[in-house]
This record gives structure tokens, C-alpha cells and sequence, in this order.
């Protein structure tokens, strides 16, 4: 099979595109034919050893893939060969990354795709949209009813967490650019406020339930401010930050600050994550704001361009068939 691959760890110059030979499915396994996959900003951090994970060389990069289901192993047996599927937790933790022809996937981490779904809309969504998942519920607790901000709401995991808290009930406090406040409303959100006005948040000082902040940035000092009684912050980027936390303005409003990352996110936690995403791709509400479709031999390039910042919020995915 054609494969973009790894033989160590490094920069995107290390990234090859070639033959390798086909993967054999475990008796729990599924081997999918990959009809797309996509370029996330772990994937970088993977390749590059600054997220340490066990690896197997050749190693295929990637987490993300829709294809299609060739054959399944006795222990997969709720998948038949044609069933479309899609996956959001390969290329790590010992698994081969589907950023090829053909990938296998533990029973327990394949979906199906719901009828009707576009593949390539799905595959950009799949992961931003596990992690606003876990963000919003799993670990953020998010209730019916709740004000909820989302700092960062135009960009892909923003986005997503924006529709999701707009859909389960909460009240959805979001920041972007003005230029994309527009945008953000049309996801679900009841206040847009820029980003780059410092005078923005003073209002919501003691109104926040849930403090999610995409960017990374991390100000803990602002973020406490505008906790609610029992509110709380959500961390979920920014790898390198290290914010000042006032811990006695947290504690006294019975606040609390939590962490996460998806690469950490059990079977369980991401199947049901897979569930609402499903729920909300059958609805056509959970969408990609843009694509790129890019062959499957340009991933060290789009590797390139994401640490560069140059992407813009679009998401590029690789597709097989671009290569033929």
C-alpha cells in the first residue's frame, strides 16, 4: 500500500511517502480502506517527539480516517465489509496512523458514518469534535442552562464546542475576531464578543459556569475572575504555557481547574463522544467551516504549513485517491 510515514522522530523532512506492506488486522480489528484522512496539531507534536507515545517504525502518521470496511476480525464482529466507518484515535499509544491506503482499527475505536454524511466533512470534524466533547461534558460537567465561554469560537475546536453547548441547552458566551462574529452566532451562540478588546469580558465578571479557552492562552487571572460561584475552568492547549493561577479567588468561589488531553481520552469516553458527534452529523449541523483536498504525498508539506500557522482555521485533508 501507499503510505506517508516515519522511520524516526523529527522535523516534517522526515516524513516519506511510499510502499509499505499492507496491515493485518488482530482478531478485534477492522481493516478499513482509507478514503481520507486528516493534518491535526498533535499529529505534528507526535511526529515530531514532543508528545511521547509509543511508536512502531515504520511508523504511519495520522489519527483521523472515514473509509471504508474491508474485513473485520471475529472479535469486531459488529462491522461488515462496505460499512462506512470513521476513526479519531489512531496513531498513537501503539496504533498505526491511517495517513494511507489501508489502515487497521481496534473494533472499539470505529463508527459508523451516519447515512447521508459527507466523508470529507466528517473526517475534518471528527476530532475537533471529540475534543470539544470531552471539554464540554466529560470533564467540564456542562449543564442544561449553564453560561458557557468559549474563548477561541471561530476556530475548529470552537466551533464545534459552540454548537454542542448551543444544542445541549447552555447559554454560549463566545470570543473571535469581529470579522467572524457572524459566523459564530450562526453556530448557536447567544453573545460574540472581540477578542482583542480588552473591555469585552468586563461585563461577565461572576457569570461563567464553564471557562473553556481554545487559543491556549491560558490567563488563569482573567479567567478566575469570571467564574461563577462553582465555576469552572477547562484547560485543553497551550502545552508550553505556564499562567499564574490566584488560588484564593478560585477557591473561595468554590471554583476548580481541570486538564486535559484527548491522546489520554479512554475507548469508552470517545465512543460515547461519538455518539453526540454522530447525532449532530446526521442533523448536518456539525460541518467544517472550510476544506483543503490535498494527495496523500503532500503530508510532509501540510506538516510544514501547521507549524508555520498557515493554514487559517482550514482544515487540509489527505485523500488516496488524489494520488493515483
Amino acid at each position: 500500500m501507499r503510505a506517508a510515514f516515519i522511520e524516526d522522530l523529527g522535523t516534517p523532512d522526515a516524513i516519506r511517502y511510499g510502499e509499505l506492506p499492507d496491515p493485518l488486522p488482530g482478531p478485534t480489528d477492522v481493516l478499513v480502506r482509507v478514503t481520507a484522512t486528516t493534518v491535526n496539531p498533535v499529529d505534528t507534536f507526535v511526529r515530531s517527539g514532543l508528545y511521547r507515545t509509543p511508536l512502531g517504525f515504520p511508523f504511519v502518521i495520522s489519527r483521523d480516517l472515514v473509509g471504508t470496511v474491508v474485513e473485520a476480525g471475529p472479535g469486531a464482529a459488529a462491522f461488515r465489509p462496505g460499512d462506512r466507518v470513521w476513526s479519531n484515535s489512531l496513531g498513537h499509544a501503539g496504533r498505526q496512523g491511517p495517513a494511507a491506503e489501508l489502515a487497521v482499527v481496534p473494533g472499539d475505536r470505529l463508527y459508523r458514518l451516519p447515512e447521508g454524511a459527507d466523508p470529507h466533512d466528517a473526517v475534518a470534524v471528527v476530532h475537533p469534535a471529540a475534543t470539544a466533547y470531552l471539554g464540554l461534558f466529560t470533564h467540564g460537567g456542562l449543564r442544561a442552562g449553564e453560561t458557557v465561554l468559549v474563548a477561541g469560537a471561530a476556530g475548529n475546536v470552537g466551533s464545534a464546542m459552540t454548537v454542542m453547548a448551543a444544542e445541549a441547552g447552555a447559554r454560549v458566551i463566545a470570543t473571535a475576531r469581529a470579522e467572524d462574529a457572524e459566523y459564530v452566532r450562526s453556530l448557536g451562540a447567544h453573545e460574540v464578543l472581540d477578542y482583542r478588546d480588552p473591555a469585552a469580558a468586563g461585563a461577565l465578571a461572576g457569570r461563567i459556569d464553564l471557562h473553556l479557552d481554545t487559543s491556549g492562552r491560558n490567563d488563569l487571572a482573567a479567567a478566575v475572575a469570571l467564574l461563577a460561584p462553582r465555576g469552572r475552568i477547562v484547560l485543553l492547549a497551550g502545552a508550553r504555557t505556564e499562567p499564574v493561577l490566584p488560588a484564593g479567588a478560585l477557591y473561595m468561589k468554590d471554583g476548580s481547574v481541570r486538564g486535559f488531553v484527548i491522546s489520554s481520552a479512554t475507548a469508552a469516553e470517545l465512543a460515547e463522544a461519538a455518539v453526540a458527534i454522530n447525532r449532530l452529523l446526521a442533523a448536518g449541523t456539525l460541518r467544517p467551516r472550510s476544506v483543503e483536498r490535498l494527495p496523500l504525498s503532500a503530508a510532509a508539506d501540510v506538516h510544514r504549513r501547521i507549524e508555520q500557522g498557515g493554514l487559517h482555521g482550514r482544515r487540509a485533508l489527505l485523500l488516496p485517491s488524489l494520488d493515483a
